[in-house]
């Protein structure tokens, strides 16, 4: 009796020993984010202890966006092109700035990707793209996590809501190139300022949101609240002070619903403030109020292929002063009319698993700028258009070869006059994402 008893032991000993080995090579069990979150803000003791637990490191991603570029046009000559009256580079070396720049090899940038939550109020996001010349935080802001009412506010540096593709990082884009709209109404960057954002989703049976954003006003091509300084060739100087902030406000509407296999999303946007913009020796200061609407409609055929369809409209209309001098060197005004539009629209479809093509056509369709009530001579009818296929071997690495003709892009020649300067070009990108990064949204 003895023995069965101690043989008994030993196999339960044993058996032990390696359900522990099997628990071990398992790795250790899964961190529940609500109980850690719960256990950071005790509110028993009342007590905010952010560095507590180890397990509430942020989610942590990092993005690399690399491509190899050809172009009829050299790096000296492309650098210098326009889109006469809506558009021209600005040299500022960070952030996402101009992609895919160089002839040759290029790293566009980039991105880390930080997100958690701060306590059971807030989470917290933080965006810092990289390029070869330094970093910036491009987004950094908070968003409560349950106000009632369905509200939502988000309070920091963030991309606006504005449209469809503005609100997206680039490595989210389906194509290698900013369409024309976005670009020569928003900048390069787009529309990232900072600010707060209030949403409200609507308690109807379908999706339904309303935001509101005030925004400080801080951007190239659309708004702009800074003052400046020109100069005459006598010498002569005229100033304007900054104007007082936040000056720039935006509204959007965006609604969603599905019809069996078929999505479709759709938002109106508007955005007003004031517009800023100053050379050397003339200035502007105008009202710039901006329209957009959006469609996207995508058909799911199977759980992978599908095809989608997107689009988005703006409009643009300004009406403010330009500043100059006369050959005596004194200050002139003149009344100053813009009203420009664009769109762009895409088709896309994911052909296999790992396999996706598309096309995109771009077009500024209106470009009308008048001084003192006369018409100048400014090229319209400005196009763009692309075609891309794209592999990604898995969700985290993307292949994308795309090939297209910008044909908006124009050399000044002095005087108010232009000359049509079409760009092609072939884009060989690779995208590549590691660490802990949040999907895409629909």
């Amino acid at each position: 009796m003895r023995k069965i008893l101690l043989a008994f032991g030993l196999f339960t000993l044993s058996f032990a020993q390696l359900t522990a080995m099997e628990k071990t090579q398992r790795g250790p069990a899964p961190v529940d984010r609500s109980l850690e979150l719960s256990r950071k803000f005790d509110d028993r003791m009342r007590a905010y202890r952010p560095f507590g637990q180890t397990a509430l490191l942020p989610d942590i991603s990092f993005i690399l966006d690399f491509s190899l570029v050809g172009r009829n046009k050299k790096d000296e000559e492309f650098e210098h092109l326009v889109i006469p009256r809506l558009w021209h580079r600005h040299h500022d070396g960070h952030g996402h700035g101009m992609l895919n720049e160089k002839r040759g090899f290029n790293l566009n940038y980039g991105e880390l990707f930080l997100y958690a939550p701060v306590d059971p109020y807030f989470d917290l996001h933080a965006t810092i793209p990289f390029s070869e010349h330094g970093g910036q935080i491009e987004e950094a802001y908070a968003v409560t996590r349950g106000l009632p009412g369905g509200l939502q506010l988000k309070l920091g540096k963030f991309r606006s809501s504005f449209g469809r593709l503005n609100a997206q990082h680039p490595h989210a884009w389906d194509f290698a190139t900013q369409p024309l709209p976005n670009k020569v109404f928003l900048g390069d960057d787009g529309l990232v300022e900072k600010g707060l954002q209030l949403n409200l989703l609507a308690p109807a049976p379908f999706y339904l949101l309303f935001g509101l954003e005030v925004l400080q006003g801080e951007n190239d091509q659309s708004f702009g609240y800074k003052g400046f300084t020109i100069r005459s060739t006598t010498g002569t100087t005229f100033s304007l002070e900054d104007r007082n902030a936040p000056s720039l406000y935006t509204g959007f509407v965006k609604t969603s619903f599905d019809l069996g296999n078929f999505s479709l999303l759709t938002g109106l946007s508007y955005a007003q403030g004031r517009h800023r913009h100053a050379h050397s020796d003339h200035g502007l200061d105008a009202k710039s109020r901006l329209y957009g609407l959006d469609l996207t409609a995508r058909y799911q055929i199977d759980s992978v292929r599908y095809i989608a369809f997107q689009g988005e409209y703006m409009f643009r209309d300004q009406e403010g002063t330009r500043y100059g001098f006369d050959q005596q060197g004194r200050v002139t005004t003149r009344a100053v009319e813009r009203r420009q539009s664009g769109f762009y629209a895409q088709l896309v479809g994911r052909l296999h698993k790992q396999w996706r093509a598309g096309l995109q056509y771009n077009l500024i369709n209106k470009n009308d700028v008048k001084v003192d009530g006369r018409s100048v001579s400014t090229p319209d009818n400005l196009p763009a258009y692309y075609a891309m296929l794209e592999y990604s071997p898995t969700e985290f690495s993307r292949i994308r070869l795309q090939v297209g003709e910008n044909r908006a892009f124009h050399e000044p020649l002095g005087g108010g006059r232009f000359e049509r300067k079409p760009v092609k070009e072939v884009i060989l990108q690779f995208n590549f994402a590691i660490g802990a990064h949040g999907a895409h949204p629909f």
